[in-house]
């Protein structure tokens, strides 16, 4: 829908740089108070997107076992869907359950004749981190390992996790993905279902697959994932905050320590912090100690993504300073008023009605995630909806009460790194609505106005002539 604009030239000044402000510090948010020798930090809030603090954030790095994210994703997309259910059973392939014995990876033992439910493999995924449990699920859901990596990297695309790598380096004839990522073509890949690199498969990667690739991911795209995964499937967080549990412990029993190590009642408690409650760790050589970390404290949930931390204590150490950080530092506030009148902007001018303006004011509240202290530091601008207006900027009659006729856009005008949805639209656009409705006047009415139109155009032609005699 096109927009008619009506802006006085210091506030397109103002908006221009503010956009270009905005570009230049879209990856450095107002940061004051925290630091950390960790490249690739993010911070998010858990309810908008809102970036709150971001360092080399589009880089794009090997996840580890944060992949498996995206299978959580989809397993849970499969139940709810009724694709599949929590009591099925899970069959399991010579190669799983060779794979499930080794003991360099995570896994928990299966075997070919052993009978797993799709709820019990699932918890192993997400307390465990088991791999071997997570290849079977994705066999069960799609067929094949390697038509589940392709719904991964659709799914990915379709929640805005960005270009996939080989995707985006088809113009360059070029399909490496180490290159790609070192060229910063793309922003992630999925090339199997468990972060695991394909090397380690013993030739067993999936199709489409070469056996020297790799997962990858930037912090944006991995907050991205996180963000759609907590949100829609809020369920995940049951089973990432079980510290821990024993699979099948009428079996060959397992004892599973979850791998995040800051929730309370784990084995190890390295940072105990009990505001978290999930989500994701990761390890590989190529990876490092990757964390995806939620919490939540007084109503207000926060993610962060800290990838290639050097040991297990500095991840979590790094996820519990930036949380506190953001928790001390950001608050929901209600930067603009339900109802505001608009400065410069109380009323539209109206044609063929009978009143000859009508008062606007905005529709909905906006709130926003502010920096504590700059809940001030917010202006806006008003745009009217073009297809509502003649060609002299007015609304043509009828006009009806509560019907939106323009749309408020909130500008920042400190430092502003955006969301993960882009511009967020969702939180910093707001209807603007006509306070009354006027009716169309009647032709009678519109008649005698033409005349009244016409005499008083004539009048003024024959007064100017006259002073021009004088």
């Amino acid at each position: 829908m096109g927009k008619f604009k009506l802006r006085t030239a210091a506030l397109s000044l103002m908006s221009f740089m503010i956009v270009v402000s905005g570009v230049f510090s879209m990856g450095t948010p107002a940061q004051a108070g925290y630091s950390t020798d960790v490249e690739n930090v993010l911070l998010v809030d858990g309810d908008t997107g809102k970036l709150l603090y971001a360092s080399d954030i589009d880089e794009v790095l090997p996840p580890a076992s944060m992949t498996k994210m995206m299978s959580e994703y989809l397993i849970l997309e499969a139940v709810n869907n009724g694709e599949i259910s929590w009591d099925q059973e899970v069959p399991i392939s010579d190669f799983l359950h060779e794979l499930s014995g080794n003991g360099s990876l995570s896994n928990v033992p299966l075997t070919t004749t052993g009978s797993y439910t799709v709820e019990e493999l699932y918890e192993s995924v997400a307390i465990y981190s088991a791999n071997a449990s997570t290849m079977a699920l994705a066999e069960l859901i799609a067929g094949s390992e390697g038509e589940f990596v392709r719904m991964m990297n659709e799914k990915g695309k379709e929640i805005g996790m960005g270009e996939v790598l080989r995707e985006a380096g088809e113009e360059y004839s070029i399909t490496d993905l180490q290159e790609l990522a070192d060229r910063g073509i793309g922003d992630f890949q999925f090339v199997n279902s468990t972060g695991l690199p394909n090397s380690l498969l013993n030739g067993q990667h999936p199709e489409g697959t070469e056996a020297d690739d790799d997962n990858y991911m930037s912090a944006r795209a991995t907050a991205t994932l996180a963000y759609h995964l907590i949100n829609d499937y809020p369920e995940v967080l049951e089973t990432a905050q079980v510290p821990f549990k024993t699979f099948q412990p009428e079996g060959a029993s397992t004892n599973m320590q979850n791998w995040n190590w800051m929730l309370p009642g784990t084995q190890y408690e390295i940072v105990d912090y009990e505001y978290v409650d999930g989500l994701k760790t990761g390890f590989t050589n190529a990876a490092g100690y990757t964390f995806t970390g939620t919490a939540e404290k007084d109503g207000q949930r926060l993610i962060s993504v800290i990838m290639g931390a050097d040991s297990e204590l500095h991840r979590f150490e790094e996820t519990q300073r930036i949380m506190e950080w953001g928790f001390n530092n950001f608050s929901s506030s209600e930067v603009f008023p339900e109802g505001l009148t608009l400065e410069g902007n109380e009323t539209i001018p109206v044609t063929q009605g009978e009143e000859s303006e009508v008062a606007v004011s905005t529709a909905e509240a906006v709130n926003l995630v502010v920096r504590n202290g700059q809940e001030d530091s917010y202006t806006y601008e008003v745009e009217w909806d073009e297809s509502l207006l003649d060609d002299e900027g007015r609304l043509i009659a009828p006009v009806e009460a509560g019907n939106a006729v323009g749309t408020m856009y909130v500008l920042s005008e400190g430092e502003d790194a955006g969301y993960l949805q882009g511009e967020g639209e969702e939180y910093t656009q707001v209807p603007v609505i006509a306070n009354e409705s006027v009716e169309r006047a009647g032709w009678f009415t519109l008649m005698f106005r033409n005349i009244g139109g016409f005499f008083s155009g004539v009048w003024t032609s024959v007064s100017d002539t006259v002073t021009g005699w004088l």
